[in-house]
């Protein structure tokens, strides 16, 4: 058997184990980030059962985006717009996350 080696032929060197520790307390601490942001749910009674704010939020935002369409189309300005792809869900997000500044934070 060489000399720095294991029994499955890797190399057992002091930098690789330093590696695997350093990832190891990196996964840990993502770990525990991700948990600590799950202590509250923002939720509210809707009909008895508890919903959550940003599902609300966020068909409110497509239904307002919807409305902005129609009314570019009114006054011809989509024909201006070139990625439409891009604009809409843009507009969707803007109004998603408006709402949930101002009825949420």
């Amino acid at each position: 058997m060489q000399k720095g080696r294991n029994v499955s032929g890797k190399l057992n060197s002091p930098i690789r184990r330093r590696t695997i520790g350093i990832g190891a307390a990196a996964a840990s601490s993502a770990a525990t980030l991700l948990v600590a942001g799950c202590s509250r749910a923002p939720s509210f009674n809707l009909l008895g059962s508890f919903f959550p704010a940003w599902i609300l939020c966020g068909v409110i935002g497509i239904l307002l985006a919807v409305a902005v369409r129609l009314f570019f189309v009114r006054i011809k300005l989509e024909p201006q717009l070139k990625p439409l792809i891009v604009v809409y869900p843009c507009l969707a997000a803007f109004f998603t996350f408006t709402l949930w500044l101002l009825f949420f934070s």
